[in-house]
């Protein structure tokens, strides 16, 4: 028997590293998951006035009602939606009570690219946003095509001479025909720590299970 310490010993360490890893992805999950309904939350509050210098960090999905006057030329981004394929997403310059912001009016079709959109007098619903969509993998905006691929909220502002701040409409009157809103949501944020959660104590299991299995052979070969 003292000839299993060692091998017991090493099995009880990897259980405990083992088990202590699925205990830390059930506390991830829950802290992912109050994350994402205080997002949901935020989202979904009513709407309030646009600040009067709206702060990335903390107005970052703060819900905002807008009356005003769409102005000057769009941005096209590039995006793909899961129901309907590759299309654009619509920012415009928006006028309102002497301000100028972007307006993310939402997704038209790539074959509706070029229709022309209303302008004109509307009231905005929506969510400020200073979304983080560059990496080193992205390309550089074909601005003469006008063809983005990022929201880069900065570089927006700057082509269209408007505020550092981004409105993702989720309602618009009157309703725009052909655009369809693509409203923040936190559909996009994985939470896969349930997987992480059966991964880890899925291998607990195992490994209790090949620690019994190799000790009754250990045993067994004993008694020959």
């Amino acid at each position: 028997m003292k000839q299993n310490w060692p091998f017991l010993l090493l099995s009880v360490l990897v259980l405990i590293l083992l088990v202590s890893l699925g205990n830390w992805q059930v506390l991830r999950k829950a802290e992912k998951a109050a994350y994402i309904a205080a997002i949901d939350a935020r989202v979904a509050a009513a709407p309030v006035a646009l600040p009067t210098a709206p702060d990335a960090t903390a107005d970052q999905f703060l819900s905002v009602r807008v009356s005003g006057t769409f102005t000057g030329p769009e941005v096209r981004v590039l995006v793909s939606t899961r129901d309907y394929g590759a299309g654009y997403r619509i920012i415009q310059a928006f006028e309102a009570n002497g301000r100028r912001l972007l307006i993310d009016r939402g997704y038209v079709l790539s074959s509706a690219k070029d229709t022309p959109r209303p302008a004109g007098a509307a009231s905005i619903e929506g969510n400020l946003h200073w979304p983080n969509e560059r990496d080193k993998y992205t390309p550089e905006n074909d601005v003469a095509g006008n063809t983005w691929y990022a929201r880069d909220v900065p570089t927006l502002a700057q082509a269209l001479g408007t505020e550092e701040v981004l409105l993702v409409a989720r309602e618009e009157a009157p309703k725009p025909a052909q655009i369809l809103p693509l409203p923040l949501d936190t559909s996009t944020i994985p939470n896969r720590h349930l997987e992480y959660i059966i991964t880890w104590y899925g291998l607990a299991a195992v490994w209790v299970l090949m620690t019994a299995y190799f000790l009754k052979r250990r045993h067994a070969k004993a008694k020959l």
